[in-house]
């Protein structure tokens, strides 16, 4: 991230570049490593606890729907669309994959690429028509043809197909599959380096990010532990409901009219904060023994 945010600083990384490489990231680079965490000789084992992370997913859902439902009612609207949105929907495709992976290696990532299908299901159905009120057949349509969902899908026909990718193919998914950590760090960096020192004190974004980074991950780690969930899919989860306000709730509130430069700004804050948050809940859950 330092190194991100120190090329844009110097201008070698400009607004136009952060797009496409995000673009990159989201259509090609994520892809590729979600379809890599399928492998063969998965066992079935590994395939119940991928539906647990599923199930566990939408019960995060559930959860997102309560807290917009009670937390941010004092809120503008034109702020509490925004919050309600970050709230579904968070950087833990973007941010979350690449700490997943690093913590908790190819199955953590195997576990995170189904626990996502929910929110991606509530990203283009409920978390749009908090912008637009586009027609269900087009939400359906950009779900069902977004490259994560078909990685997803067809990494699970690979498990079970007969036959195995060629080398040459299999090691040019694994080696773009590589940078899923070090591309989107650059990228969340040089983010960063549109923040204002000042934008960090807005008291509607610290809340949010009290929500969004603590009381969240808290919430979803005391049930998944009384539920008795194995623990990595409980420390997958738990990341996940950690991450930061996503990069897709400015493209929407500018693209709908909405506060856009209230967006970007609550994506920075949360973003900072969880460079500091993201630590210590990764050694929380060392300290309980959910490891990889």
């Amino acid at each position: 991230m330092a190194t991100g945010f120190g090329i844009t600083k110097a201008g070698a990384m400009s607004k136009k570049t952060r797009a496409d490489l995000i673009d990159i990231v989201l259509y090609v680079i994520l892809p590729c490593n979600i379809f890599n965490a399928f492998h063969k000789g998965t066992t079935p084992e590994v395939l119940r606890q991928c539906f647990v992370a599923m199930l566990a997913a939408f019960g995060m859902q559930l959860l997102y729907m309560i807290i917009n439902r009670i937390a941010f009612n004092r809120i503008p609207l034109e702020r509490r669309v925004v919050f309600q949105y970050a709230t579904i929907v968070n950087n833990a495709a973007f941010i979350g994959l690449p700490v997943i992976g690093t913590i908790f290696g190819a199955t953590g990532i195997l576990y995170a690429s189904v626990a996502l299908i929910p929110m991606r299901i509530f990203m283009w159905t409920m978390g749009l028509s908090l912008f637009t009120d586009m027609e269900l057949k087009k939400r359906l349509k950009t779900l069902c043809t977004h490259p994560c969902i078909w990685a997803v899908i067809l990494g699970v026909v690979y498990i079970f197909v007969p036959f195995t990718l060629p080398a040459f193919l299999a090691d040019t998914i694994a080696t773009i599959s590589a940078c899923t950590t070090v591309v989107p760090m650059f990228v969340v960096g040089s983010i960063l380096s549109d923040v204002k020192p000042r934008d960090v004190l807005d008291k509607d974004c610290l809340y949010y990010s009290l929500f969004r980074l603590i009381i969240i991950p808290a919430i979803m780690l005391g049930a998944l532990i009384l539920l008795h969930i194995d623990p990595l899919v409980t420390g997958v989860v738990v990341l996940l409901a950690a991450m930061p306000a996503s990069t897709t709730s400015v493209m929407l509130a500018e693209k709908y009219d909405r506060d856009s430069n209230f967006a970007a700004k609550t994506i920075l804050v949360s973003t900072i904060l969880s460079i500091i948050t993201l630590p210590l809940i990764a050694e929380a859950l060392r300290a309980l023994g959910i490891r990889s």
